[in-house]
């Protein structure tokens, strides 16, 4: 069943209209260089077996972070800590790569 509230605040293409777009975000939960990249990039958020729960930010020609979620680790920390993780490559040139850290890991076990 479609919740009321979201049908009435979306345009006929099915995006947020303004006013809901710049007041759906409750405090604390800004995340600005997720936010610049998603205008020329992308971030994915989903399982990628074997790694398990995964956030990944692309710029578009290549992975800024790939992140891992950490067991017990809230959706919001995770997107904070790619946030950051964003940051770091863009300000830094430091890509963090936990996928492929972890594959090779398991390989060594």
């Amino acid at each position: 069943m479609e919740h009321p509230k979201e049908s009435r605040n979306r345009t006929a293409s099915g995006k947020l209209t303004t006013d809901v777009a710049k007041t759906s975000t409750p405090a604390g939960l800004n995340w600005p260089h997720i936010t610049d990249l998603i205008d020329v990039g992308q971030i994915t958020i989903g399982v990628l077996q074997p790694a398990g729960c995964v956030a990944i930010a692309s710029d578009g020609h290549d992975a800024l972070a790939m992140l891992v979620r950490h067991p017990g680790e809230t959706l919001v920390e995770l997107l904070i800590r790619l946030d950051l993780a964003i940051d770091k490559a863009l300000t830094q040139g430091v890509r963090t790569d936990e996928i492929n850290k972890l594959h090779v890991r398991r390989e060594r076990r």
